[in-house]
């Protein structure tokens, strides 16, 4: 009598290896990058581009106001 435990025309699925995790994780990692990187792309691609007008200098002294 067979077993009903036995499965039926399964092969063994090896878990990964260190090498494998390893790569994943590097790989996981160079995307969340790449995400990163294109979506700072996009902000800075959307905004506004010279110096906005009235803007106030700042120099090495602009914390003593002269005025």
């Amino acid at each position: 009598m067979r077993s009903t435990f036995a499965a039926k025309n399964t092969a063994l699925v090896k878990s990964p290896s260190v090498r494998q995790l390893a790569a994943r994780r590097r790989a996981a990692t160079l995307a969340g990058l790449l995400v990163l990187a294109l979506g700072s792309a996009v902000l800075g691609a959307s905004s506004p581009q010279g110096e906005p007008v009235g803007r106030a200098h700042t120099g090495p002294f602009s914390y003593f106001p002269s005025e």
